[in-house]
């Protein structure tokens, strides 16, 4: 019986896991937001958010800790520096998940993840060019 067992597997070794999910946080990071199965969003959200909670922290102890997690300097800097003084007045809930389609060859369910204060902007340069072309008689 599987009572209280609440980590996700999928279909992993743990060790693979645990470096699916940093990687998978730290592409968060980076990116911003990832497109990925529904499954494992659900899974790297947990620490995604776990590694906000440190950042917020701030402390060397909490630095340390997330750079043995998230395994690239770069991405514990971005963290500590950008992510983390951006949601310091949020209480919990820093990311958010938005529900794809199906995936075309399995049929998996995919999903977006992305930090809550992300937005796209509208590129500009859609009406530069049509303004810039003479018009031709």
């Amino acid at each position: 019986m599987r009572h209280l067992k609440r980590t996700a597997k999928l279909g992993r070794t743990s060790t693979h896991r645990n470096a699916m999910l940093a990687n998978m946080v730290c592409s968060l990071i980076l990116c911003k937001r990832i497109t990925t199965t529904l499954a494992k969003a659900k899974a790297a959200r947990s620490v995604a958010e776990k590694m906000v909670t440190l950042g917020k922290k701030g402390s060397l102890h909490d630095r340390r800790l997330a750079s043995a997690r998230l395994h690239q300097e770069d991405a514990v800097k971005i963290l500590f520096n950008e992510i983390a003084p951006a949601h310091k007045n949020r209480p919990g809930g820093y990311t958010r998940i938005i529900k794809m389609n199906q995936r075309r060859g399995d049929a998996a369910n995919l999903a977006i993840l992305e930090w809550v204060d992300y937005s796209i902007t509208a590129p500009e340069t859609a009406a530069a060019p049509a303004a810039a072309a003479p018009e031709q008689k």
